[in-house]
């Protein structure tokens, strides 16, 4: 059972509604950058690409809006791995405005109330495996600022815009990290296929190794498909958010109503070199992986993916993709020569009953 909550929902006058709940639910804040995949999958639990589970193991959640305005006050608690369950707890909150053109503008509040997880530390001068700091999560402090806008009128009116911002600190472990992203897109319109050209930057902090400071960034729980806040497709798989950056390029096009085929493509690399690159959500520690304790080149890959939609009636949806990683020059050497090429496809069929 992936939600099971109990609450209540209505009206309160001068055109306000609230919310509240308690129990095992989805919640996702702005845009996924930092809260909205609540459960873990893969390891044990299998379906890591189709990542079926996305609520909270337990929430408390409330939201009062009203006139274009959202606030929510939350509590969350991840549905973490058996193996790996590291008592996270979250609580926090987010004001969000909705505006005309689906434009938006909020700020989310985060902290980690309690953690045993742990932040790698690069070696001094990058010369070395990294420390591991045993449950430095706790009492990290996250404010995230995002919006969109479709700001111009006449022969600009086609263009749209988001940014994200991060900033995190904690004074415990000397923390002080940030994360941003910000994307321009293009619509095509009375092109035939509707068209959509974005194109985007996504960048997150990484522990200098030349400082006693800890600037990694915590990825926390992000939406990680490749539509939302995944690094790369493919290279999602090794790379978290976090010491890495990517420029990204899509095009979607509509060849029928109930057909959409998206193109995506990214330039991922390393902020920080001989620094940790893959720690955090979803990963295992491993002291003795070579790409772990960083790399030497900024070149981590060149990702190609292919992705078909299709709506097949009102309640069966038809996803199919495959996806091409190439290994760049930060890779190659961490792998003493050339990596082989990271391949992948898929074929999702969802039924709603």
């Amino acid at each position: 059972m992936e939600e099971a909550y109990v609450g209540i929902r209505g009206t309160a006058g001068a055109g306000l509604s609230y919310d509240v709940s308690v129990g095992p639910r989805e919640l996702k804040l702005g845009t996924g950058m930092l809260i909205s995949n609540g459960a873990t999958s893969g390891f044990e639990r299998g379906a890591l690409k189709l990542g079926p589970r996305k609520a909270w193991e337990m929430s408390a959640i409330a939201k009062l809006s009203g006139n274009g305005l959202t606030g929510t006050v939350f509590y969350i608690d991840p549905n973490e791995l058996p193996s790996t369950d590291a008592g996270n707890e979250l609580a926090g909150i987010d004001l969000r405005h909705d505006g005309a053109q689906g434009s938006y503008l909020g700020a989310t509040y985060i902290h980690v109330l309690n953690s045993g997880s742990p932040y790698p530390q690069a070696a001094p001068g990058g010369i070395g495996a990294p420390s591991v700091l045993t449950g430095a999560r706790e009492g990290t402090n996250t404010i995230n600022l995002y919006g969109k806008t479709a700001p111009f009128a006449g022969a600009l009116a086609n263009w749209t815009f988001t940014g994200d911002y991060a900033y995190q600190w904690n004074d415990t472990v000397d923390l002080e990290a940030w994360a941003g992203r910000v994307t321009a897109s293009y619509a095509f319109q009375g092109m035939a296929w509707s068209p959509v050209l974005t194109l985007g930057y996504q960048t997150f902090s990484g522990d200098d190794p030349d400082t006693t400071a800890l600037e990694r960034f915590d990825p926390l729980y992000y939406e990680g498909s490749p539509s939302a806040w995944a690094t790369g497709s493919k290279s999602a798989s090794t790379f978290i958010n976090s010491n890495v950056n990517a420029l990204s390029l899509a095009l979607r096009v509509k060849p029928s109503p109930k057909d959409t085929v998206t193109f995506r493509y990214s330039h991922i690399r390393a902020n920080q070199l001989n620094s940790p690159i893959q720690f955090g959500q979803g990963t295992r520690v491993d002291a003795n992986g070579v790409v772990v304790s960083g790399v030497s080149d900024a070149h981590l890959a060149d990702d190609f993916f292919v992705e078909y939609n299709r709506i097949i009636n009102r309640n069966t949806y038809l996803t199919a993709g495959v996806s091409i990683s190439l290994p760049g020059a930060g890779i190659n050497d961490a792998a003493g020569g050339n990596a082989d090429n990271w391949n992948g496809g898929f074929v999702n069929v969802v039924v709603n009953f």
